[in-house]
């Protein structure tokens, strides 16, 4: 096992309020921002963040999002404008660890509490609002840059300088790239899928799609960064095509 140790550089929290399309607009908390000292880190999440969509955001399996500040870069060449911490809604912007690092069932130490990798994150429509490009879910997931959710095992407080330690990996577990390599980019790769399939620490929700992939029935992977309104237009030309 080879261990890591990234830094938290934001512990980010964010309310509901409505994210303003053209000619609409939908209740989102995907705005966050540092908070100042120490957050309590419960099991359904810090407090002071919100969801707007309890049913697919937050919850004990999602109590935390992760994102690598080390993806900053391309995506402020993709999307050709600056961007800063909790760009992506994360809960915690790190530096010293990707998804080719960590691994499904990692349990790690943050600050005072300890966690567990529970998922990768598969974006829905609301970073496509915004940042105004349309297919950015598809954008992350094709590119791997997904981050990823935490389940938290024991409370305890984080803030900003905190380590994400990495203490045990239990055995079986594939890494957060290899999980997001086979859902999104090589959908054809059997040994992969059942692979995955053998990992316990592959979320339901996932399990329920790679059998059916398994059995024929495709899942378009298009369809989680068009589900809801479609207000933002298509990624500039020459950004997103050469990553």
């Amino acid at each position: 096992m080879t261990g890591y140790a990234a830094r938290v550089l934001g512990v980010n929290l964010g309310r509901v309020a409505r994210l303003e399309g053209r000619r609409k607009s939908v209740p989102s908390a995907i705005f966050k921002a540092p908070a100042p000292g120490a957050v309590w880190l419960r099991r359904e999440g810090f407090a002071g963040d919100e969801q707007a969509d309890r049913k697919n955001h937050g919850g004990p399996e999602k109590a935390a999002l992760v994102y690598p500040t080390e993806h900053y870069v391309r995506w402020r060449r993709m999307l050709g404008r600056e961007i800063g911490l909790a760009a992506f809604g994360e809960n915690l912007s790190t530096r010293g660890v990707t998804e080719e690092d960590v691994h499904l069932g990692d349990v790690c130490r943050l600050g005072g509490a300890v966690v567990q990798v529970s998922q990768p994150r598969r974006p829905c429509y609301k970073p496509a609002w915004r940042h105004g490009v349309r297919n950015i879910a598809l954008l992350t997931q094709q590119s791997g840059m997904t981050g990823f959710y935490l389940r938290v095992l024991e409370e305890g407080e984080v803030r900003a300088g905190d380590a994400l330690l990495l203490l045990d990996r239990p055995p079986g577990t594939v890494s957060v790239e290899e999980a997001n390599r086979v859902m999104h980019r090589d959908r054809d790769d059997a040994e992969g899928i059942e692979n995955l399939l053998s990992c316990r620490w592959v979320p339901t929700s996932w399990r329920r799609d790679l059998r059916r992939r398994l059995a024929g029935m495709e899942e378009d992977a298009a369809r989680r960064g068009s589900k809801g309104p479609s207000e933002p237009g298509p990624c500039q030309p020459g950004t997103a095509a050469s990553e």
